[in-house]
This record gives structure tokens, sequence and C-alpha cells, in this order.
């Protein structure tokens, strides 16, 4: 996004195809950062931020030479890009070149900043957990070989043992193998920290050509066909629209909401009845709400013993 910043300054009224086409992406992942880019800019008033729309076919900017002054680093914001920088430099399975352009980066941005980077040489971050787990899955990608998971499946609410063709690694709030499960015979992600053994396996990778999906919508995408869940929330529940990809949501006289969402697996959305406890309910299919009932029972009855 930074170099489209950079690309559309230095042409006005470009073409929404053309620039999407010179960055590799779709249109509609453009009109998406699109949408982020004027909460962007050098402060939070108004006149400060990007000042970007498009018609859906253009592209203008229209406050070029008001936000195009070069900004150095506060100290709190040094000190923040530094550690993390640091913290991803120290990752296990990160290629080497990587490795080496970041730590080159440090060192610009700590000159850069002056007095303002000591601090952040007081400050560390690992990763060590999941590090460990996305070195193996790297190694496997690069070779092409067969992975082997334990991992625990939220919607089972259990370990698992997949065999998985692993395709790649994605990242959204966390890291993802997207890979052909063998076990369940489709393609699935797999959240590393949910990762609690891995193996290598010297049998190659095989998985079958997929189109690559297009994950400007997110990585959960339910189906049409998918089963349709109901949930009633609280006012202190309402987050629950924010978090999950719904169809629709109405308002409550008491300042919740009644969302209606789709899942290709509904029962892996009995944790968040529970999650919810008071602040909300399933309401449909029956069978899911008498299965999340029977859990909080069960429990409760947990506490009592």
């Amino acid at each position: 996004m930074l170099s489209l910043v950079t690309y559309l300054r230095e042409r006005p009224g470009a073409e929404v195809a053309e620039v999407a086409r010179a960055f590799g992406i779709t249109e509609r992942e453009l009109i998406n950062d699109l949408n982020v880019l004027p909460m962007c800019g050098t402060s939070f008033r108004g006149g400060d931020l990007l000042d970007i729309d498009t018609d859906g076919e253009r592209i203008w900017w229209h406050n070029v030479d008001d936000v195009a002054q070069p900004l150095r680093l506060a100290a709190d914001e040094a000190t923040a890009l530094l550690v993390a920088a640091r913290a991803v430099a120290g990752l296990p399975g990160l290629r080497e070149r990587d490795r080496q352009a970041l730590t080159r980066a440090v060192a610009k941005i700590e000159d850069a900043a002056g007095d303002s980077a000591e601090s952040s040489a007081r400050v560390g971050v690992t990763f060590e957990a999941e590090g460990q787990v996305f070195a193996d899955i790297d190694r496997a990608l690069s070779e092409g070989r067969l992975i082997w998971l334990r991992y625990w499946s939220h919607g089972r609410g259990g370990m698992t043992e997949r065999l998985v063709d692993p395709i790649r690694l994605v990242t959204e709030g966390h890291t993802y193998l997207e890979g052909w499960c063998r076990t369940s015979e489709d393609r699935r992600v797999f959240r590393l920290d949910r990762v609690a053994e891995i193996k290598v396996l010297d049998e190659p990778a095989d998985p079958p050509r997929l189109e690559p999906r297009d994950l400007s919508a997110g990585l959960v995408t339910p189906a049409a066909s998918d089963p349709e869940v109901v949930v009633e929330v609280g006012p202190g529940g309402r987050w629950v629209a924010e978090y999950y990809t719904h169809d629709a949501a109405e308002e409550l006289p008491d300042g919740g909401l009644r969302i209606t969402l789709r899942s290709a697996d509904p029962a892996g959305l009995r944790p968040l009845a529970l999650r919810l406890g008071r602040d909300g309910r399933i309401v449909s299919p029956p069978e899911l709400a008498a299965s999340a009932r029977a859990a909080a029972l069960e429990a409760l009855q947990g506490y009592g013993d």
C-alpha cells in the first residue's frame, strides 16, 4: 500500500484496471485498499489524511501536495518498529536473504531515529513455539514434502491427526498453512498456533492442481449452500457481527443483534455460545442450540463437583 501511494502520486487519474494489473492484484482487492487509504495520513486531522477516491474506473488523489512532505519517526514509533523488526529477524525458518535485508533495514532505521532508537534495544520479543512450526512448514514447502500434523480442531473440540500436502503460508491476524488435507480429502487452512506437533515426512507432497483462493474477503468465506445458523446477542455480544462473516444482523429492542450466518461445520460454533455466556444464545438450528446448552450445563457441573 505504501508503494500504491507513490504510484498514484505520479499518475493522477490512473485507471483502476491498470493499477490492479501493475500490482498483481484483483480490482476488488485494490478497491478495498483504496477504502483504507483515506484513513491514513500524517495526523488524525482531516486535512492531513489522504484524500483519495475512485469512481470505480479511475482513481483521484486531491491533496497530494499537502501530505507529501517526509516525516521523522517519533520515539514510540521507532521503538515499536525496531522491536518488531528484530523479533521477525530472529524467527526460525526466515530465509537468509530476507534476514539480511531486514538487518540492513534495522540499521538504517536506527541511524535515522537517532536517540529515539535507544530504548528499543532493551525490549525483546520471541515467537518460539509458532516459529518452529513455521520453520518446518517453510522447509516442507521448499522441499516439496508431505507434512504430518497433530492439530487442535476448534470445530471438533479436540486433537486430530492430519496428513497435509502444503500449498502456501498466509497471514491474516494469525499465520495459517493452506494445504490439501488427505484426511478430509479437501483443501483446509490450519492455524500455526494450534499445531501441537509437526513432522516433515520423506514422502513427496502431491497436492491437486487448485486455483488459488481469493482471500480478499478473508480466509473464512462460507458458501451459500452451508447450513444457516441464527445467533441472538445482547449489547455485550455485538462484537460477533464484527468478527464473523454473516448474511444479516437485525437490531433487537434491547440493543442486541439477531445475527444470521452460515457455517460448513455448525458444531464449530458451540464454543462461541459458551464464550458469549449470558451475552448471547444460539437460536437455530435446534440441535446446535441443544448441544450448546448441554455443553454449558456440563461445564457448570464441573464447577459444582
